[in-house]
């Protein structure tokens, strides 16, 4: 099996065997965009392509959010199967493509471990705090969102914000309980980055949760973890 998508790749690396996959987006072999990236560097990286994944002779290709319709229609005209996840808005639906993607290696009971963790996480979930999700330029995460719902269940309760972005005005004048901070790609210098460096983005009634923003950016299987890091860092 190859997966074309950082997203995909992670219910691959989670859920198959080693024989069993064939390679994984480029992405998921980098230290600074995948948590997993040892894991996906065992295995051949593709270019998020049908061309580049055909190399590495899959018998299924895992796709997110179309792939590319195109994409889809020339494997499936080569012989090929195509599992398509949709780009989850919900922790439901992370659940639901855990288990597609477990069938479809022919063992969905693969995915029980997962659902029976996740299950433990919803029974003990502790009362949510006021939070910013904050990233570079100040860019956040919808009240509304599986982001939110996985903060939720840390024990957060992510603010609404206009057009899902904190401002430094926002932060110094109201600023919330618990303020996380992505550490997703802090050593490049740019104007985000350095936005997030003025002393009103660490506003000292806050208390500050530093957090590894690399699981974040899908929001998907691997956000387990980051809920228990959430938990005992509160």
């Amino acid at each position: 099996m190859a997966s074309l998508n950082m997203c995909a790749d992670e219910y691959l690396l989670l859920l198959a065997r080693p024989q069993e996959i064939a390679s994984v987006s480029r992405l998921s072999r980098d230290p600074a965009d995948s948590s997993l990236w040892r894991l996906g560097q065992r295995y051949p990286g593709n270019r998020g392509d049908l061309e580049s994944a055909l190399r590495t002779r899959p018998n299924l290709l895992i796709t997110m959010g179309g792939g590319g319709k195109s994409t889809v229609m020339i494997a499936r005209q080569m012989g090929l199967r195509t599992l398509d996840l949709p780009y989850p808005a919900t922790i439901a639906d992370i659940s639901n493509s855990m288990t597609l993607v477990a069938r479809a290696l022919g063992d969905e009971s693969r995915a029980l471990p997962w659902k029976a963790k996740l299950a433990g996480l919803r029974r003990s979930a502790p009362p949510a705090r006021d939070a910013i999700f904050l990233g570079a330029g100040g860019n956040s995460v919808a009240a509304r969102s599986v982001e939110a719902e996985w903060m939720r269940m840390g024990g957060l309760e992510q603010r609404a914000l206009p057009g899902g972005r904190a401002t430094l005005e926002q932060l110094a004048m109201n600023p919330p309980a618990v303020l996380l901070r992505s550490t997703y790609r802090r050593s490049e210098r740019s104007l985000g980055q350095v936005w997030l460096e003025h002393p009103l983005a660490s506003p000292k009634v806050s208390k500050i949760v530093t957090i590894d923003g690399r699981p974040w950016t899908c929001a998907g299987p691997l956000m387990l973890g980051e809920v228990e890091r959430l938990r005992s860092a509160l």
